[in-house]
């Protein structure tokens, strides 16, 4: 490593790298070509200690230096003052980590899947230890959106995030709206690119954006909230037919991890409700503009207003960079003493179920094209205390209607008003009850109005 004379005066900090695929390759990268900006920053020396494998015979970058490559992560944890996890697994990665938090050794992270179900754990062992955990690269890659959950907005009141987390859906939804293909053909095209996992379940299913939900509403609230606090649906239902649909109404389709601070008729906190599902947005709204595999979160707060954090979400270059964020701050701390945020979890409010949620539905209907419809349709939304806001018939295409056994057959395009989750369900379930519908050919949640 590379002598720093005007720190000389002070010790380096060793850090130890666990992982060394994409993300932990750029993280080590950096450290060696950047050392002496970094000890600038830091006021004191940074060095890379050495660098957990599971496989030593794995061919590596030829950037990295073979001597720094070890298969005993427990006696590397054991000689660090920061240590770096780049495994993107649950376990081992949770064993390594409280060992090294329990040892003194301050963390950086960008396990979400961890932090989703294993946070307060952690975050315990840190404070018993009195050490740091980092995760500013666990939710949106570079957008700073941790730090300023934890630091820049502490002393206001968030009472909304609205946020497209995850890279791959929203590159697959927006290919979808721009090219008007189906789901499996936008799919292909994001895997052709290497926008997708070889296992694209977990973007696609939701669960990725569901754990960053978790972190963000926990950091957000002051509360504890899990993996198992999100509700949770992902893209691989939507249609072309959906997308177009949406483009009718002047709306677009993205998945959103959305979550909200709940209030009783007194105006005092009820609870946190956190959902993740797709849903259209207004097509003049900020997120609306995010294309192809960026990230943005929306925040409403009290005092601040409504903010945008924007940028890449995926990727390991903006990943490390998040990574290095966090470690440049927390061994500026132990160098010259303080420490960082810790978990704030002081409000404790419960996770409400998603059937409180205020929403509103994008409906579609297949229905008897014949006098008298629409009213039994309204009829039933009536009975539901469902208001409309708007509806419009569509005749289906001569093949379309040909296929079914009614000589008619028209489609009714329905938006409601807000109106609880509960109460858009069961209005759903009794439409499609009626003699006059013959199919509900799409739902969607309408956000952002």
């Amino acid at each position: 490593m590379q002598n720093h004379p005007a720190h000389a005066d002070r010790p380096a900090q060793r850090v130890a790298l666990l992982g060394c695929g994409t993300i932990g390759t750029e993280v080590a990268k950096q450290l060696l070509t950047s050392a002496d900006e970094l000890a600038a920053r830091i006021g004191a020396p940074v060095e890379l200690v050495g660098i957990a494998v599971r496989d030593l015979r794995r061919p590596r970058d030829p950037a990295i230096p073979a001597e720094l490559l070890t298969a005993d992560a427990e006696s590397l944890i054991d000689t660090a003052d920061i240590v770096v996890e780049a495994t993107g697994t649950v376990e081992p990665a949770r064993t390594l980590i409280l060992r090294a938090l329990n040892r003194g050794a301050a963390v950086v992270t960008a396990n979400k899947a961890l932090l989703a179900k294993e946070g307060p754990a952690l975050f315990e062992a840190a404070d018993r230890a009195g050490t740091e955990l980092g995760l500013e690269a666990a939710v949106a890659g570079a957008v700073p959106i941790v730090r300023s959950m934890r630091e820049s907005l502490a002393g206001d009141t968030v009472t909304r995030l609205l946020g497209i987390v995850n890279g791959t859906t929203n590159y697959v939804l927006d290919l979808m709206t721009h090219d008007g293909g189906e789901y499996a053909d936008a799919l292909y095209q994001a895997r052709q690119f290497g926008y997708t996992e070889p296992d694209p379940t977990a973007d696609v299913e939701g669960y990725d954006a569901a754990a960053k939900a978790a972190i963000l509403a926990s950091l957000a609230f002051h509360s504890r909230l899990s993996l198992d606090d999100v509700y949770c649906e992902g893209i691989t239902g939507i249609t072309a037919a959906d997308v177009a649909a949406a483009a009718s109404t002047g709306h677009v389709i993205k998945l959103l991890a959305i979550a909200e601070r709940v209030r009783n008729g007194e105006g005092q906190d009820h609870g946190v409700l956190v959902r993740v599902h797709p849903a259209l947005i207004p097509a003049g709204h900020p997120l609306a503009s995010v294309h192809g595999n960026f990230n943005a979160i929306f925040v409403e707060a009290a005092a601040a207003g409504d903010l945008m954090f924007y940028g890449q979400g995926t990727g390991a270059l903006p990943t490390a960079s998040a990574i290095l964020g966090d470690l440049v701050s927390i061994a500026r701390n132990r160098v010259h003493g303080g420490r960082g945020p810790g978990e704030s979890s002081y409000a404790a409010l419960p996770a409400l179920p998603v059937g409180l949620a205020i929403t509103r539905y994008q409906i579609r209907l297949r229905v008897l094209d014949r006098p008298g419809v629409l009213a039994s349709v309204a009829q039933a939304f009536a009975a539901m205390s469902v208001s409309l806001d708007t509806v419009r018939q569509v005749h289906l295409p001569a093949d379309e209607a040909s296929q079914s056994d009614d000589a008619d057959l028209a489609e009714l395009l329905i938006v409601t008003h807000q109106a609880t989750e509960a109460a858009l369900r069961r209005t759903v379930e009794a439409v499609s009850e009626l003699a006059v519908v013959r199919s509900v050919t799409g739902v969607i949640r309408v956000e952002g109005d």
